[in-house]
């Protein structure tokens, strides 16, 4: 996302550092939507991280360990990684886990490295209000560090285990791949494939990210990112509370909320299945898809694409220039808008879209 080509006229010579920057820039997988073309701000960019404060790996795949990983992200700062010149999975046989006394923490794979949770594990978390992860504010629902960002990275096999009781979606709930609850949260030219959460829960979702209370309500970021093959009771790709998206340029393609009895739960039903690839909730939020393709999503209740409910009627889900196709759900949706469960003030805005 960030920076472009350098393109070379005849004779024309680039230092030997540059000209490397310039070949890998070329050589990086493009993930998301190929046609999308929308507009994305400063914010939700990826971060130049030519001067990482560290590197996992010393050149050979060997080298790139879960232990490396985890050590990594505790201690912070923009990581990147050095597996050798092929792509390399690195299967995560423990979480890797924000500490948060930590400003900022890059995670950047160059578009080579995948962190498998090898269907067993959670693969990245941060939560500002853990006190095993040190809590730093008074007031840890809204801090505005640390700063988590992914990019050029795949995401594959997570697993988040924990079921949704009275008042735990809170603390670890939902996102199989990447869970967020605190600080400040973007993800930018990556993949997610394959991940899962706990399969039952009226409000417990995001199959390959959770995210909960960001600083202010500033908007998590998803950028040129695809989301496939996810499951999970609410929200097969991303889920939140009190959450505001701007989803640019994403690829969402067969993804399932598999839980059933809906949000509250019906009598005798463990609750979920609403929002085949989003599922947002809460309060005062917005919603906003940008040059995006949803397509081929399930949701065993409601909204086999988007599943939209602001309580208080202050929130708005936005449109444009994007394709929702094929999205069916079992139970409900807005007769006006295939694949959409909608409950806001007024209507979606929509903007030189195609829904059916």
């Amino acid at each position: 996302m960030a920076g472009g080509l350098v393109l070379l006229t005849a004779g024309t010579t680039l230092a030997a550092p540059a000209a490397r920057a310039s070949q890998e820039a070329r050589q990086l997988p493009r993930f998301g939507n190929p046609h999308g073309n929308a507009y994305v701000p400063a914010a939700g960019r990826a971060v130049n991280t030519s001067d990482p404060n560290q590197v996992i790996g010393n050149g050979t795949p060997a080298s790139c360990t879960s232990a490396a990983v985890v050590s990594a992200v505790a201690k912070g700062g923009i990581i990147t990684f050095n597996c050798g010149p092929k792509p390399v999975t690195i299967t995560m046989t423990a979480t890797a886990k924000v500490v948060n006394t930590s400003q900022q923490i890059v995670l950047a794979g160059g578009g080579l490295v995948t962190l498998s949770g090898g269907g067993t594990h959670q693969i990245l978390y941060m939560d500002t209000c853990n006190p095993s992860q040190k809590i730093t504010t008074d007031d840890c629902w809204d801090q505005r560090w640390p700063r988590l960002v992914v990019q050029n990275m795949t995401f594959t096999d997570g697993y988040s285990a924990v079921r949704q009781t009275k008042g735990t979606y809170f603390g670890g709930g939902g996102g199989g791949a990447i869970f967020d609850e605190g600080g400040q949260l973007k993800v930018v030219d990556s993949r997610f494939t394959g991940n899962r959460c706990y399969q039952y829960g009226p409000d417990l979702g995001g199959a390959a990210i959770r995210a909960l209370s960001q600083y202010r309500n500033r908007t998590v970021y998803i950028t040129k990112d695809t989301f496939t093959g996810g499951s999970c009771s609410n929200g097969g790709a991303l889920s939140s509370i009190d959450v505001t998206w701007d989803v640019i340029d994403c690829l969402m393609v067969g993804n399932q909320a598999i839980g059933y009895g809906q949000n509250p739960a019906l009598p005798g039903t463990p609750g979920g299945g609403s929002g085949g690839a989003i599922y947002t909730d809460g309060d005062n939020y917005r919603l906003m898809i940008y040059g995006s393709i949803i397509r081929g999503n399930y949701a065993r209740e409601g909204g086999g694409a988007i599943f939209f409910v602001v309580d208080n009627r202050h929130g708005t889900l936005t449109i444009e220039n994007s394709t929702l196709r094929l999205n069916p759900s079992g139970v409900f949706w807005t007769r006006a808008y295939p694949g959409i469960f909608y409950h806001s003030s007024g209507h979606p805005i929509i903007k030189n879209s195609k829904i059916s």
